[in-house]
């Protein structure tokens, strides 16, 4: 099967069409660029550990670790470097080939950040693949942690820049595009979806999605997330997304997106099998294994393991991280991304001061 090349300038209203098409028409057309790209019964396994929970200064209104609101969290200090290995240790045992830990930060401080880099190292140590989600980070941070051997860094868009500021005040949509830029300029692979179900309309998802797309390269991995409604956040009472809606989006991305691993994250725990089915069907093809998701639940690891031997799935096989030579020759590749950085900062003032 021919593969498709990846494109940056989709127009609302392609998108606004795909997301238009029958159901089926939609899933089959997702399925021919999935299969074109990848090994369509294979799932990429990532375990998320939050290695620093609870008093968020941000008010992001999903979130049960903002400050700003008393969802009976507890809080947490960044976990020790031992501990944090362990964790990693049995993500590994489990099947995990990704390990990825996020902390409730604005922005990591420096002595923070020394502590995070000797995780990175450590937990690479093992062979595993590595993630960071920690908040906004500058262009020295960022190449701090890719010097570290971090080889994903998480920094979602969430919604569209219209529907941004009803749900996030304290820090801006191009705060993420700048965030993204210097992850991307330092040489990590960049890890950036987004949040359905936050009461956005249709085309905040089409528009969402035409953000991504815009990144150049598109985001190598793209978690598409259920909103969880977590009692004492704003949005603990906003109206369920229709699943079947949530599935066109999983699709569209796939399209838009060919090469990127789409990954079935947060809100699998409320999914029925037949949704999560639909999902993988539709070109999802990564998730989260495990009992959480930072603070929220996720289908624990022998219920995710019967539904991958009923639907022929398996883990994504891989034979080892990447290699040091390959990580400084992508290094060294980063260095000429200074224009992409500078398109990253033009976009962020297209979006009309966000």
């Amino acid at each position: 099967m021919t593969s498709v090349t990846a494109r940056h300038d989709w127009t609302l209203d392609e998108i606004d069409a795909l997301f238009a098409l029958p159901f089926n028409d939609l899933l089959f057309k997702a399925q021919q660029v999935h299969r074109a790209h990848f090994d369509a019964n294979a799932v990429q396994v990532s375990t998320l550990l939050s290695i620093k929970t609870g008093a968020c200064p941000e008010d992001c209104k999903y979130c049960p670790q903002s400050g700003h609101y008393n969802t009976d969290l507890p809080k947490e200090k960044l976990m020790e470097i031992d501990k944090v290995v362990a964790q990693a240790e049995a993500a590994k045992q489990a099947g995990a080939s990704r390990f990825c830990m996020g902390a409730a930060w604005r922005s990591p401080r420096d002595k923070d950040l020394l502590v995070v880099e000797e995780m990175v190292r450590r937990v690479k140590a093992l062979g595993l693949e590595t993630c960071m989600t920690l908040g906004m980070v500058d262009g020295e941070q960022a190449k701090r942690l890719a010097t570290a051997g971090l080889d994903y860094y998480n920094h979602n868009l969430d919604t569209s820049p219209e529907f941004y500021a009803d749900i996030i005040t304290t820090r801006s949509y191009s705060d993420r595009l700048k965030t993204l830029g210097h992850v991307r300029e330092a040489g990590m692979k960049v890890c950036s979806g987004g949040i359905l179900g936050m009461g956005e309309n249709p085309r905040d998802r089409s528009t969402l999605l035409q953000q991504l797309t815009r990144l150049s390269p598109h985001p190598e991995s793209v978690p598409i997330n259920m909103l969880v409604k977590v009692p004492g956040t704003p949005l603990e009472n906003v109206d369920d997304l229709d699943p079947l809606e949530f599935v066109r989006a999983i699709a569209v991305a796939r399209i838009l997106m060919p090469q990127s691993h789409v990954r079935l994250s947060a809100g699998r725990e409320q999914m029925s099998e037949s949704t999560q089915a639909l999902a993988f069907l539709a070109g999802a093809n990564s998730i989260f294994y495990g009992d959480k998701l930072l603070t929220t639940g996720n289908p624990q690891a022998e219920r995710d393991r019967a539904l991958f031997a009923k639907l022929g799935l398996h883990p994504e096989r891989r034979d080892s991280v990447e290699s040091d030579a390959d990580q400084a020759s992508r290094l060294q590749q980063a260095a000429q991304a200074s224009a992409h950085a500078k398109r990253v900062a033009e976009l962020a003032v297209e979006v009309g001061g966000v």
